[in-house]
């Protein structure tokens, strides 16, 4: 969440940041207004409860000297002060969970330098990279889950089956292709990033740390009986894994990856191509995420971009990179960029990892914070995060890709160590 300090301190360079998204302003405005009735409220409480301590004070005095009758006058003014005391502390607290709940749902501010616009279609394109539209022939124009689906590699027959629409199951040389790439992705970035096989059920407040709730819970599968929910991202563990801790700024930047399953229900998904492994309920994604500094942030920003990038070139794919504006900013984004990979025979560009900066926004909820080496007391931490290789979308974009005129698919070069063949 932002911060309220910065509310206090600095409302109109809040406002102004946030007008940049083009949302409604009225919930800034009742934090402040809020914030402010919470300040004068603890104020009179501890005024009163200072009063309180001295009337006892006075109390003991007056008893010692044998005045029990003032005394006693003493003590039930005390006494009327104490219960006024309780009260005011009562509705201090009640103001504050109020503020509390409303910061949870004001997103956060964007970087300076993200461009502004009203919404994905206001998106610059940076570049694009190994795209030709001539270069693809017939063959390459035919949708994955066309041919994916009578060569046995896909079936979404049977998966709807067994689950229900948007559900997918890949078969035989399909699953071996997904499995490759998930190793591909986790050894690619093993150089410098951790692994980590993260339960993919998890509390609330975790939901809660990196915005998921409580605006996307009904994009999210919950287990009522146990109030877990499954994870829409590995993001989701990771960003949680040290809450509570205080790292030391010599550790950081902390860099970590895994591979889950995830989940979403794709509730806004209505109307949207749901057709073959454009959008799916349940898929598999190497995800990598840091913990950073302030200052280190942008570099590890610029890095988590230039490995998703690599790995969808490695792949041989042809791909964009997207600038996202202040109106298509995520809640919880700071600054993002899009990394799309082109899809031949759905004739689409897919988005395949969302590089993201969040600046200290997950991080407060989350209570993630670091010692400085210089300095005193603990500062927040700076999470960063996008997708190292996300299955469905690049599956589809690969095997549409590297189709040849007889349907078989080439497999990219990088990935025949993991399948010990050429073709599918």
């Amino acid at each position: 969440m932002i911060d309220l300090r910065l509310v206090r301190t600095d409302y109109h360079a809040v406002q102004s940041a946030l007008a940049r998204r083009g949302i409604d302003l009225s919930e800034l405005e009742q934090v402040a207004a809020l914030d402010e009735r919470h300040r004068h409220l603890t104020t009179e409480r501890d005024a009163m409860r200072h009063e309180v301590k001295e009337l006892s004070q006075q109390v003991g005095q007056l008893k010692r000297d044998g005045r029990d009758g003032e005394a006693d006058e003493a003590a039930a003014e005390s006494r009327k002060l104490g219960e006024q005391q309780k009260a005011l502390a009562a509705e201090a607290e009640a103001v504050a969970d109020e503020i509390h709940a409303l910061l949870l749902h004001i997103p956060n501010l964007p970087a300076a330098d993200a461009p502004d616009g009203v919404d994905e279609t206001d998106n610059p394109v940076l570049r694009v990279e190994n795209f030709d539209p001539d270069s693809y022939g017939e063959h390459q124009r035919i949708p994955h889950w066309e041919f994916a689906v009578e060569a046995g590699w896909l079936d979404m027959e049977r998966a709807a089956k067994l689950s229900g629409s948007m559900f997918a199951m890949l078969r035989g040389p399909g699953a071996s292709l997904a499995r490759a790439m998930v190793q591909f992705g986790l050894d690619r970035n093993a150089d410098r990033y951790e692994e980590i096989r993260p339960p993919t059920l998890v509390h609330s407040e975790v939901m809660v740390s990196t915005g998921q709730l409580p605006k996307f819970a009904d994009d999210a599968y919950w287990l009522e009986r146990d109030d877990l929910w499954a994870i829409p991202t590995a993001e989701v563990p990771l960003t949680s894994l040290a809450s509570g801790e205080i790292l030391d700024e010599a550790d950081l930047p902390m860099r970590m990856m895994a591979h889950t399953s995830c989940y979403r229900r794709e509730a806004g998904a209505a109307g949207r191509d749901t057709r073959g492994l454009l959008r799916v309920h349940e898929f598999d994604k190497v995800e990598i995420l840091a913990y950073a500094t302030p200052d280190q942030a942008p570099a590890i920003h610029a890095e988590i971009l230039e490995r998703a990038e690599a790995a969808v070139a490695d792949l041989g794919l042809a791909y964009r990179i997207v600038d996202i504006c202040t109106g298509d900013l995520g809640q919880a984004h700071h600054r993002s960029w899009d990394v799309e990979v082109y899809a031949p025979g759905a004739d689409q560009w897919l988005e395949v990892s969302s590089v993201s900066w969040y600046s200290d926004y997950q991080a407060r909820r989350a209570n993630l914070r670091y010692r400085p080496t210089e300095g005193k007391g603990t500062r927040i931490l700076h999470t960063l995060n996008g997708s190292a290789l996300a299955v469905p979308r690049v599956w589809a974009a690969l095997v549409e890709t590297h189709r040849q005129p007889n349907g078989s698919v080439v497999i990219p070069e990088v990935l025949r160590p993991y399948l010990g063949r050429d073709v599918l």
